[in-house]
């Protein structure tokens, strides 16, 4: 494997499966036994996981509810994916920490750096629950953040596309797919692989970032050996 140490982003949309809303329990299983094959390998893996498909602040504040308010309760709606996502690894045999930047003691642990790295040193997954515990700051910008506190190699964004196109391929079938970007250049050209703060803290301490197809099997262990796969986003 190329990277030891991985913080894989997965959206929340990620989760639905081909529902409009919810979690899909076959969706989580696949992510599971995906994550598996990297586990076994010998990677240390931590999460975060989006709420799109349970709740999304921007469009609460759209609809005239209060930022901050509609912010908490998106990174609410984390924790619960990061419990159901715990359930799966779970269930595949693999040990796993979820940490929340909101305390609630009940349900999983408080986010403590030298706690997760420690848990990933023993082999223990993490997920990193509730975002930054601040409203306006995305999950996106968690998972920067948290990588750099834990020291991670690489930021892995897993997504429905195979890479960081011009333009939405979905909508376009003429998108042109780049292999390799820099940080400047998907900030000039507003390419929003990741909100402008989660790129900008990305370029400033030169943390890669590898945007990947997780729905094709294989790719995370592919993506982890180095494969080219997907689009790296480098100073370079």
């Amino acid at each position: 494997m190329k990277y030891k140490r991985i913080l894989l982003k997965l959206s929340g949309e990620a989760l639905m499966g081909d529902g409009s809303f919810g979690i899909s329990l076959e969706m989580i299983s696949h992510v599971a036994r995906e994550i598996k094959t990297v586990h076994e390998r010998n990677v240390q893996l931590a999460l975060v996981i989006g709420a799109g498909n349970i709740f999304r602040g921007v469009a609460g504040a759209v609809k005239g509810m209060d930022r901050a308010a509609a912010d908490n309760m998106g990174m609410l709606a984390t924790v619960i994916n990061s419990l159901a996502v715990q359930d799966a690894l779970e269930n595949e045999g693999m040990p796993t920490r979820v940490m929340s930047a909101i305390p609630m003691d009940t349900v999983c642990e408080p986010y403590i750096r030298r706690r997760a790295i420690r848990h990933l040193e023993k082999g223990r997954i993490v997920i990193f629950a509730a975002g930054t515990g601040n409203p306006y700051f995305t999950t996106d910008t968690a998972s920067v953040l948290r990588a750099l506190e834990i020291e991670c190699e690489v930021v892995m964004k897993a997504t429905r596309v195979d890479g960081v196109y011009d333009q939405d391929p979905e909508k376009n079938p003429e998108a042109v797919r780049f292999d390799h970007l820099n940080y400047t250049r998907v900030l000039h050209q507003d390419l929003r692989v990741m909100d402008a703060s989660a790129i900008s803290l990305a370029r400033e301490e030169k943390l890669p970032i590898l945007v990947f197809n997780m729905k094709i099997p294989g790719n995370i262990v592919r993506a982890a050996a180095g494969d080219a796969i997907g689009t790296l986003i480098t100073a370079g």
